[in-house]
């Protein structure tokens, strides 16, 4: 239920974002930037902004319409009411409020908890403080909470809804390709190829389904004191329970799933994508046509 002192007649749950990075609010803001990853958090750039920006609301043909940042969806909801955001940042606190008219702006992640008595939290801060202040938020009353990494014991003991990640794997059109598999579209599973193991996007691991046997691979970069400390580089795994091999590679799709009778690919530009081994063509690999071939998120930001 929403907060008792809202109007009745209006309901409203009380929503903060904490963390103005890209998840926050920076995907409608401005173009995905390539390096995003690659600046340690402590020294992180502002790109240029727009803070008129509304690609999202159904200006591109075929595309979902729906807001990149936790900052915008919460803002696109009726039912919700955006109070209040947090940042270390003071240059983008200033444009949130420039953006959305909400002048309730914090530096200091705790205050914002204990201050603002939210029905939904955005915790969208980096890898460190997540955990902390997830469970912060679930302590402080938080019916819901949104993040990018998991903190279920917290959430499940208070019975408050917990939801992690912008991945895309959560897409309907992935249960449809692993369908798809299993009914034997492209024949056995033999291999899988991923562009790298990816905490967020892993979506290799989505059609493999176990733990593999074991993995080798070797970093192509530094592993820094602050900013992500994800694994970069190439390498192998091996599930000997499937019989698939998993090769991570630069320029690789985001997922090619290789069969003894075709494969399936899947990217961010072209959705996915069905070839298949047919005997009418001489057993030649065919492609073939997918009804529903686009994930339905916004992929603007890959780009």
């Amino acid at each position: 239920m929403p907060s008792s002192d809202q109007d009745q007649s209006t309901p409203k749950y009380r929503a903060v974002v904490i963390g103005l990075g890209w998840m926050g609010m920076l995907y409608d803001l401005a173009p995905r930037a390539s390096d995003r990853f690659d600046v340690d958090d402590v020294d992180r750039p502002t790109p240029e902004l727009d803070v008129h920006r509304r690609f999202h609301h159904h200006q591109h043909p075929g595309e979902s319409g729906l807001p990149n940042s936790y900052a915008e969806a919460f803002t696109d909801r009726a039912e919700v009411e955006l109070v209040a955001a947090a940042d270390r940042d003071e240059k983008r606190l200033a444009v949130f409020t420039q953006r959305y008219g909400i002048s309730r702006v914090y530096t200091d992640a705790e205050l914002i908890l204990r201050s603002e008595s939210a029905d939904l939290v955005a915790v969208a801060t980096n890898t460190k403080t997540r955990a902390d202040l997830t469970v912060l938020a679930a302590e402080c009353g938080a019916r819901g909470i949104v993040t990018e990494k998991p903190m279920v014991d917290a959430c499940a003991q208070r019975r408050i809804h917990l939801s992690c990640g912008s991945i895309s794997t959560t897409d309907p059109s992935f249960a449809r390709a692993r369908a798809l598999l299993e009914e034997g579209a492209i024949g056995d599973l033999v291999s899988i190829e991923a562009g790298g193991v990816s905490a967020q996007h892993q979506n290799w691991s989505y059609f493999l389904d176990v733990l593999p046997d074991w993995v080798v691979g070797i970093g192509d970069k530094e592993c820094r004191e602050s900013g992500t400390s994800e694994f970069a580089g190439t390498g192998m795994a091996w599930s000997e329970a499937r019989g698939v091999a998993v090769h991570f590679r630069p320029g690789a799709p985001g997922v090619r799933l290789c069969g003894t009778q075709g494969e399936m690919v899947f990217d961010s530009k072209q959705g996915w994508r069905l070839w298949q081994d047919l005997a009418a063509a001489g057993g030649a690999r065919v492609t073939m046509p997918l009804a529903d071939r686009t994930l339905g998120l916004h992929y603007d930001w890959f780009r």
